[in-house]
């Protein structure tokens, strides 16, 4: 006769799922913008690529569509604490759109249609890291998510993912975006709860 009744399971556990400090988790997927919110057609969007040389590299929609895709599944942590898991997106990786240009660059400034941008060491964006996406969840991406193309840099601060994707520039030097002048953190990892300047 065992010693336990049946139908006990002793006390209950909090979830198996690990977050980084500070962050809860959420079902919803919460939008959260610093501006009215830009629609941009996809057949006026276009993106670019500028090197510390001024040389570009331009797609259409068209382009971008024509280009191998990847269909990521990754968790997302915003600064505001949220985080939602196991988000499925569709797009084309950084490194498919990087492999031609020729650059010495170590950084990039991520700029959007708005105005918005963000900064990222180069590496950040390389080795299979990041994307820029143009569906979500199936569907196409939503402009109050970012759409039609957003960056995609799951594995930071989901500031550093910029919505409305509209160029990055590629930088010898350092150069803070919108929210770091602001006082967010320069890199923004969340497992290192690096929110804002000084932590």
């Amino acid at each position: 006769m065992g010693i336990v009744s049946p139908g006990f399971h002793g006390r209950r556990r909090e979830s198996a799922v690990q977050l980084p400090p500070g962050q809860y988790l959420t079902e919803d997927f919460p939008v959260l913008s610093a501006g009215p919110t830009p629609r941009i057609p996809e057949e006026e969007w276009e993106f670019t690529v500028t090197t510390e040389t001024g040389r570009q590299h331009r797609w259409t929609w068209r382009e971008l569509l024509d280009l191998p895709f990847e269909t990521p599944r990754v968790d997302i942590h915003c600064v505001t604490k949220w985080s939602k898991l196991g988000t499925d997106w569709q797009g084309v990786s950084l490194d498919v759109l990087l492999a031609d240009v020729e650059t010495a660059a170590d950084f990039a400034l991520v700029s959007s249609y708005g105005g918005y941008t963000t900064n990222l060491p180069l590496e950040d964006l390389l080795d299979g890291k990041a994307w820029i996406v143009y569906r979500y969840g199936g569907e196409e991406l939503a402009p109050e998510h970012g759409g039609p193309v957003r960056l995609l840099v799951p594995h930071l601060y989901f500031w550093k993912s910029a919505k409305w994707l509209r160029g990055i520039d590629l930088l010898t030097e350092n150069e803070p975006g919108f929210w770091e002048t602001a006082g967010y953190h320069d890199y923004g990892d969340p497992w290192r709860e690096q929110r804002y300047q000084g932590d």
